[in-house]
């Protein structure tokens, strides 16, 4: 019923584990200034066609100031703080490939240092990742050649690149594989975590489907498939966790109202936990057979008891508008497996 992952405690993390979000251990940064006074930095790293480019527009528009490609000699120049403008701390995202004028991971591993050491920044190095086949299909999508495989395949140019990166993964403050994610899921996510205003934790609520498998960025994940399932009733296969027949389909279940009961419950505890410990976002998964009918409405539950404790959250149904299809075994009280 609960698989959960306590992400501040890993260190390295194996190309195969299944996670969109990795957050490194918590670094020591230094607190001189006061926290609403420390400007965000956040530096976008990653393979070609990960979404680099999506990723800086979508905290474009949350109001950060998006650069990309900007050589490594003049990142530091340009955050320098200027007595005639102490106010000026409007958070900035800046693009590193491995195009950018003076490319090197050592070199960008040192600026990264020496931006986290500053009492003034608030900086965090994002790397975005993507198995492979997903960036080919990607670039033979878009008919865009890949900048390291201008006359030789392009699945070698990705396999030079991921060497050449593999340090600036190690080192990242949070890692995103976009393998799973369309265009609109990545901003979801980036916003969620670098849209606020950088005070608490950043909670997201998601549903989704077991076929489609368990979303890469949850750090909690519960399992509704235990409860009685629609997909059984034809009034409501159709239908959606967001449909009042629905919800009460499901409510009926005599273990459902424990179930979401007891979620909160758990919830109301590691929360504040959570935040001592410094974490900046936590995602909580609830996922069903089909991620239509039972984590749609379970998920809606949580999120709106979560809300009226005062705490705001990204809510998102992630595999909501797939088409139902049979459960390959039904159970006695009509559940699936």
């Amino acid at each position: 019923m609960l698989w959960a992952r306590h992400a501040l405690h890993d260190s390295h993390v194996a190309r195969s584990r299944p996670e969109t979000l990795r957050s490194s251990p918590a670094r020591p940064r230094r607190r001189d200034a006061s926290p609403s006074r420390r400007r965000s930095v956040v530096l976008i790293t990653g393979l070609s066609g990960a979404g680099r480019a999506t990723s800086l527009r979508a905290l474009e528009d949350a109001g950060y100031v998006a650069i990309d490609n900007l050589p490594l000699t003049m990142i530091a120049p340009l955050l320098r703080s200027s007595p005639d403008a102490p106010h000026d701390i409007q958070p900035i995202a800046i693009g590193i490939d491995v195009r950018t004028r003076g490319f090197d991971a050592t070199r960008v591993l040192t600026c990264v240092r020496e931006l986290r050491a500053r009492a003034d920044l608030d900086a965090r190095l994002v790397y975005l990742d993507c198995d492979n086949d997903v960036l080919l299909r990607r670039f033979t999508e878009t008919r865009r050649s890949h900048p390291l495989a201008q006359d030789r395949p392009v699945l070698d140019g990705i396999v030079e690149e991921r060497r050449a990166l593999r340090r600036l993964r190690d080192h990242a403050d949070e890692t995103i594989d976009t393998s799973m994610l369309g265009p609109h899921d990545l901003k979801r996510l980036l916003l969620g975590h670098f849209g606020g205003d950088g005070q608490g934790l950043r909670l997201s609520v998601m549903s989704f489907s077991y076929r489609r498998g368990i979303p890469r960025e949850a750090d909690l994940v519960f399992d509704a498939r235990f409860l009685r399932n629609p997909y059984w009733d034809s009034k409501l296969r159709g239908l959606t966790g967001l449909d009042p027949a629905v919800r009460r389909y499901v409510a009926r279940d005599p273990d459902c109202r424990a179930f979401v009961d007891g979620v909160r419950s758990l919830l109301d505890r590691l929360l504040p936990r959570f935040e001592r410990e410094g974490k900046s976002y936590l995602t909580v998964a609830v996922g069903c057979t089909g991620g239509r009918h039972r984590s749609v409405m379970v998920a809606e539950q949580l999120a709106d008891g979560i809300r009226r404790q005062g705490r705001a959250l990204v809510l998102a149904h992630r595999d909501i508008d797939i088409t139902p299809t049979a459960p390959a075994v039904r159970t006695r009280n009509g559940t699936k497996r």
